[in-house]
């Protein structure tokens, strides 16, 4: 499960580095930047659920001994 999170998370980051270089911030609201920006915050979300997927992780192995 550790492993499949740190992939996931370095996936998430791969496709906000991605996202960054398609926007166009002259105009960041209007065509593919619009959508761009949505990527952004997609991949901030699911790095930030995948951190507090191992968090709980941890409590729960901490809680069980």
């Amino acid at each position: 499960m550790k492993i499949f999170t740190y992939v996931a998370i370095a996936i998430a980051l791969a496709l906000i580095v991605f996202n960054i270089f398609q926007v166009d911030f002259s105009n960041p609201l209007q065509g593919q930047s619009s959508i761009a920006l949505i990527g952004i915050v997609a991949g901030f979300c699911a790095i930030l659920l995948l951190i507090l997927l191992m968090l709980s992780k941890k409590i729960v192995d901490k809680t069980h001994q």
